[in-house]
């Protein structure tokens, strides 16, 4: 019998990102597309196209590893996990969701952080689009954030699994 699963923050959060993420590639292929029709169809390259899917890229990108991580599905030499069992392979799970919250805080949180708001403040401008840069850039902090919670979320998983 299938056992329903309760819905969580932690559900709901992965499906605003994977439809985030949808729409972004959906928009992005779009806007792509406009730009070759326009460049060798009409004679007449879009100017704001290379731009716009640059910055859709670091966007579909930064949120992409962020949702990869949520989902235990990242790149990783998975030989030792995989020979484990118990404590042992409890504890290293661990200490591997602790090791990434060591990087995401200062450099994708708090650097990322930084470098929105010196951008915000500089009141720097994309040369074609004229956006601020301290949007397109806000996705690091975004992404920083989205990892934590999913590693602080999988590290209770582990513990709640491992007393149950």
């Amino acid at each position: 019998m299938n056992e329903v699963k309760p819905i969580t923050f932690r559900n709901k959060l992965d499906k605003i990102v994977a439809l985030t993420l949808v729409m972004l590639m959906g928009i992005m292929v779009l806007n792509v597309t406009w730009q070759v029709v326009s460049r060798y169809v009409f004679q007449a390259p879009s100017s704001f196209t290379d731009e716009l899917s640059r910055y859709m890229l670091i966007w579909l990108g930064m949120l992409g590893s962020a949702y990869v991580a949520g989902q235990n599905n990242h790149l990783a030499i998975d030989i030792l996990p995989q020979k484990l069992t118990g404590r042992p392979k409890m504890r290293l799970m661990i200490f591997i969701h602790v090791v990434i919250i060591a990087f995401v805080l200062p450099v994708m949180i708090l650097g990322g952080g930084n470098l929105v708001y010196i951008t915000y403040v500089l009141e720097q401008r994309s040369a074609t689009l004229q956006v601020p840069l301290a949007y397109i850039y806000a996705v690091i902090p975004i992404s920083g954030l989205l990892v934590l919670y999913y590693q602080i979320s999988s590290i209770r998983g582990i513990i709640r699994d491992q007393n149950a």
